[in-house]
């Protein structure tokens, strides 16, 4: 959503532009750019909005921002500041077109996750720098970092395979790891690099359509909206 940044990390994010997890920031001038894999409608509010046919041609210029998008079609949205400046650019008719680059090196696969785990086969934990360190809560880390939970990691062996690991916990048959533990059981079971993704309740791990092992909400399986998976 424009202005609004889950997980804090960002230039111009307020109260922080520091990673700072599981918190939501705000941010007042940002350039949004939907796809058709987003939706068929954007999100409304304030600011204007570009919508760009599969020519790159601007076919509407809308404020306030957000409405359908007709099919094939994608758009920019600008608030705050940039929106004037947006607004000058588009104009219906002619060509507008959104480029994207990555910084640094480029990856073949990208996934969500943190703290990292391993690095170069030695145990290298970022929860520090990835925000899970509040100054003046010492909880969130505790229940976070320090405590035992059920947890998710993937990772990279020499080989370069990728593994998958999930650890049942919050039960008395299965206590779950704390970050540092994840961390030493990634690097046991030869990973060289290794990622903590999401754990808890949202820990699942699904092989021939059945649930292989236990997860610890008390409802069962929790209603999760992503996921890895291995295809043919």
């Amino acid at each position: 959503m424009p202005g609004l940044i889950r997980n804090c990390g960002g230039t111009g994010d307020t109260p922080t532009d520091l990673p700072l997890h599981d918190t939501t920031c705000v941010d007042a001038g940002e350039l949004v750019a939907f796809t058709p894999e987003f939706g068929t409608s954007t999100p409304s509010g304030e600011g204007v909005e570009a919508v760009v046919d599969a020519q790159d041609r601007v076919t509407a210029v809308r404020s306030p921002r957000g409405g359908g998008l007709p099919p094939g079609s994608r758009s920019v949205q600008a608030t705050g500041a940039r929106a004037a400046w947006l607004a000058e650019l588009a104009v219906p008719g002619e060509r507008l077109r959104v480029r994207s680059r990555v910084r640094g090196p480029v990856a073949d696969h990208v996934v969500n996750g943190g703290p990292q785990l391993v690095r170069d086969g030695r145990r290298y934990v970022t929860a520090a720098a990835d925000g899970m360190v509040r100054p003046g809560d010492p909880s969130f880390h505790y229940g976070w970092v320090t405590k035992r939970n059920p947890r998710t990691i993937a990772g990279v062996d020499a080989r370069g395979r990728i593994l998958l690991a999930t650890v049942d916990g919050r039960a008395t048959t299965s206590l779950g790891l704390s970050i540092a533990e994840a961390a030493a059981v990634a690097q046991g079971l030869g990973m060289r690099d290794a990622l903590n993704l999401d754990g808890g309740g949202s820990t699942t791990m699904v092989t021939g359509g059945r649930v292989i092992n236990t997860p610890s909400d008390a409802a069962g399986e929790r209603p999760v909206g992503d996921a890895v998976l291995v295809l043919p």
